[in-house]
């Protein structure tokens, strides 16, 4: 098997690093080296990093924590571009109790307080599988919290972090958490921290329960592989 991390991209060297990072750390479990492309912003794409893989199959497992666009159509677009005939893609990284397990993390190290008012905030979508995505992530971090949870996005209109941030001090928060539902670095987690919350969490691609994720991922397509 070889195995293909798919990532979004970035212009923020942290933020590549960070995706090469978790590359390695799951290399790391599963013993093998774990090749890395990207959908958008830079390279390697999906189709180059296919096209040259050594023989055999390949499984691919989008580092994405919901399943959008990218997610349906621009992960099979490089796989049919690349040409190669044995590729298995295994689900997007949520939603997940893995990774909510990694939110509440991140809002513990980060200072959360059980009587903070909390934000999940995402990149953004218009792709309504991924909305529904978002939305139950959502409720898994509030029932795991136990108290409400509110959704909102990096990206600016509807729903925009920084008005929900706001939104919610109005109904009397003293105190806002912002949950970055982010992997890595780069220009949406940087607007987090613009935002206006009192806390703001770091992305979530360094917590190794994300490593252990993709690793399970990579190891359930392999099993399905041999059936």
């Amino acid at each position: 098997m070889n195995p293909v991390l798919v990532a979004h991209g970035t212009r923020k060297g942290s933020g590549v690093a960070m995706i090469g990072e978790l590359a390695d750390q799951v290399s790391g479990l599963l013993d093998r080296r774990v090749h890395t492309a990207f959908v958008d912003v830079l390279g390697p794409t999906p189709a180059e990093v296919l096209s040259a893989l050594p023989p055999g199959p390949a499984v691919v497992v989008p580092a994405f924590l919901s399943s959008g666009y990218h997610v349906h159509n621009d992960i099979p677009a490089g796989i049919a571009e690349s040409g190669h005939r044995d590729v298995t893609v295994a689900p997007a990284l949520g939603p997940s109790t893995a990774m909510v397990r990694v939110l509440a993390d991140r809002l513990i190290e980060s200072g959360w307080r059980p009587s903070d008012s909390v934000v999940l905030a995402a990149a953004g979508t218009s792709d309504p599988r991924a909305a529904g995505d978002l939305r139950r992530t959502c409720a898994m971090l509030s029932a795991t919290l136990g108290s409400r949870v509110e959704l909102a996005f990096a990206i600016s209109g509807t729903h925009w972090v920084g008005d929900v941030v706001a939104r919610v001090r109005r109904r009397g928060a003293e105190r806002v958490a912002v949950a970055s539902y982010l992997l890595a670095d780069g220009l949406f987690q940087d607007r987090l921290y613009t935002c206006g919350a009192d806390v703001v969490t770091d992305p979530l691609g360094r917590h190794p329960g994300v490593a252990k994720l993709v690793a399970h991922r990579f190891r359930t397509a392999r099993l399905s592989l041999a059936a």
